[in-house]
């Protein structure tokens, strides 16, 4: 059987010292291998461009456009639907990373993730999946939505479930308590197959690119609210 193509990685963080560190790990995973390098958000996209990326390792905070507004742009571009972008970030707390999950980015890391987890989650975004820690993702999206300095909701305010039918948004609702698939499947009593095809419709319904949008979804709309126990 041939073997995959490895992941093809760009890293973007405005210290030098720090994407060497990462390339290196990269380096030592035989599955994956690092296509370009960005110091700036501007860099990161037309590296991502050129390179023709499957996965972005972004620092949020980076000069000339930040790494918010270089996910955006990326997530904007039809010519780079299939790069899922990994945010990294120097505090769990940083309430930067809930525009960045807005913006269009499968997830975020620390940059004090121990390296074997660092690859772990760069194969779990380039699979299409997106990276949360329940927990801290959901306390830190309430806290941001519930601030009175907080940004105006996204496009998924109030009105935006009503093209959701009641079993979507129960699945919607799990999916932001950060429940799988197959736990989804076992909570409303289905197959896992046709809880996987809900969450797929429901990314579709709602216009987002995959499940940590889906997050941001269920907040904004007020389907989820801070307190909701996760």
């Amino acid at each position: 059987m041939t073997a995959a193509p490895p992941i093809r990685i760009v890293l973007a963080d405005d210290q030098t010292l720090v994407r060497a560190a990462f390339a290196m790990l990269v380096a030592s995973a035989p599955d994956m291998s690092v296509v370009g390098e960005a110091g700036t958000g501007r860099e990161a996209v037309a590296v991502t461009r050129s390179a023709r990326a499957d996965v972005v390792v972004m620092d949020i905070r980076m000069p000339d456009l930040d790494g918010i507004e270089a996910t955006r742009l990326i997530a904007a571009d039809e010519d780079l639907s299939g790069v899922r972008i990994l945010v990294l970030t120097t505090y769990d707390t940083d309430e930067h990373v809930v525009e960045a999950l807005r913006a269009g980015a499968s997830g975020f890391l620390v940059k004090d993730t121990k390296p074997a987890d660092l690859l772990d989650a760069i194969r779990t975004v380039a699979a299409g999946d997106s990276l949360l820690s329940p927990g801290p993702t959901a306390r830190l999206i309430a806290r941001v939505l519930r601030a009175p300095e907080a940004p105006a909701p996204g496009e998924h305010g109030p009105d935006a479930l009503h093209v959701l039918s009641v079993r979507e948004r129960q699945v919607l609702s799990l999916v932001a308590r950060g429940l799988n698939n197959t736990e989804i499947a076992e909570a409303l009593g289905l197959s896992p197959l046709t809880a996987k095809t809900h969450v797929s419709r429901i990314m579709g319904k709602l216009s987002v690119r995959d499940r940590a949008q889906l997050v941001i979804a269920a907040y904004e709309s007020g389907l989820v609210t801070p307190g909701t126990p996760t």
